[in-house]
């Protein structure tokens, strides 16, 4: 099945199965491709959030008149950090960052429970690589990809490349069928 993608100079639509890499510099304006990615052309979608909680996912959502009926969100950080926790059917926790295996746990689990179009987004792998070990992070995102393939979903990937060496950036461009570089100036490149 295909997917539209609303990225300007992006293909019109994308394959079910495509991982998106967003490399992006450490301040730049992400939320706008981030919401745009989400909104179109989808059933369901999943935020896997590692860099703001659950509250400030919804914030997003509705800020940029996304369908939060079709959100769910898996807040990675509200444990960590000790802040109360409300879980609904449509939010969902690890324990911590760097729970990889809770992460991929709730990713398959959400997959497995919808039909039609659905989307992922992963805001970001550069704070995973933080909280996590760089090669345990890699590895998960090749799991989320084959999931990716597996179920028929598309998702856009988050990295700051200037946090990151060139090596490392390089590791991760690799992994993805499409980049979408944004530069400090908002302007989006793209390579499929």
């Amino acid at each position: 099945m295909d997917y539209a993608l609303a990225i300007e100079g992006a293909p019109e639509t994308i394959p079910g199965g495509t991982g998106v890499l967003l490399l992006h510099p450490s301040t730049g304006e992400t939320d706008r491709i981030d919401t745009e990615f989400l909104a179109t052309d989808t059933d369901r979608f999943l935020v896997i959030s590692t860099r703001t909680t659950a509250r400030e996912v919804r914030q997003k959502l509705e800020y940029y008149d996304v369908d939060e009926s079709c959100a769910e969100i898996l807040d990675t950080l509200s444990v960590e950090r000790g802040y109360g926790r409300r879980s609904g059917e449509n939010i969902h926790y690890v324990s911590a960052p760097h729970d990889l295996n809770g992460i991929l746990e709730q990713t398959r689990s959400f997959l497995e429970a919808h039909d039609g179009k659905t989307r992922l987004t992963v805001d970001s792998v550069t704070e995973l690589i933080y909280y996590a070990d760089e090669d345990d992070v890699y590895d998960a995102m090749v799991e989320l990809l084959s999931l990716l393939e597996e179920y028929d979903a598309v998702g856009l990937f988050h990295l700051s490349a200037e946090v990151h060496d060139e090596e490392t950036v390089e590791r991760f461009r690799e992994l993805f069928a499409g980049v979408v570089d944004l530069d400090a100036d908002g302007e989006v490149t793209c390579e499929f």
